[in-house]
């Protein structure tokens, strides 16, 4: 149960950071304006606070750990939203990326 929470904990953490930056990127890039501004750095804030919750103790173990499921999301993220194809440099990328997050949360511990 412990992992499964650590799971879904990682996947609303990158909602709201890509989410927020994406909101952000549409605000400025796209000239969509300040209500997409505004949401994206609220999205931004709860991301923060979602980490928080992770079950493991340790700041580091779990934001490095993070890190990997943000190369991964963004990616899947810029497929859905915005219709980026990636090669398969970027999928291998990922895929180490995601091979980290597994190894550096839930590796056994002596």
């Amino acid at each position: 149960m412990t992992i499964a929470r650590s799971l879904v904990l990682f996947a609303l953490a990158a909602v709201a950071e890509i989410g927020g930056a994406w909101m952000i990127w549409q605000g400025v890039r796209e000239h969509r304006g300040g209500w997409w501004i505004g949401a994206g750095l609220v999205a931004l804030g709860l991301y923060g606070f979602v980490a928080t919750f992770q079950p493991d103790a340790h700041f580091g173990r779990v934001l490095s750990a993070y890190g990997g499921v943000f190369v991964a999301g963004s990616l899947a993220w810029g497929m859905v939203m915005d219709g980026f194809r990636p090669d398969r440099w970027d999928v291998a990328g990922a895929a180490v990326c995601v091979l980290g997050v597994l190894i550096i949360m839930y590796a056994p511990r002596v």
